[in-house]
């Protein structure tokens, strides 16, 4: 399905480290198919490599809402704020 495709192309840009065009793609996904979570979840890890702590971890939780037993969502979650709570220490 397109939501798959989309997905899928934004994961071939993520590994080519063209992470804006896969926010794109990954934004498309799920705007073309909201329960989805797969997309949701990769939007969050570019997020969070960006860091874009807050913008990921709102991602992380939408994966969790759509589907409670996906743990790399909720281990990436638990990093994401450890991260944000050291970057905020550190004052930058």
């Amino acid at each position: 399905d397109l939501a798959t495709a989309l997905n899928n192309r934004g994961q071939i840009k993520y590994f080519r480290v063209e992470f804006a065009a896969a926010v794109e793609d990954y934004t498309a996904a799920i705007q073309c198919q909201p329960s989805f979570e797969v997309p949701y979840y990769n939007r969050g890890l570019v997020l969070y490599r960006l860091g874009c702590f807050d913008e990921a971890m709102k991602d992380f939780r939408k994966v969790l809402e759509l589907n409670p037993q996906f743990e790399d969502a909720a281990l990436s979650l638990k990093q994401a704020i450890l991260d944000k709570e050291e970057k905020q220490k550190r004052g930058y």
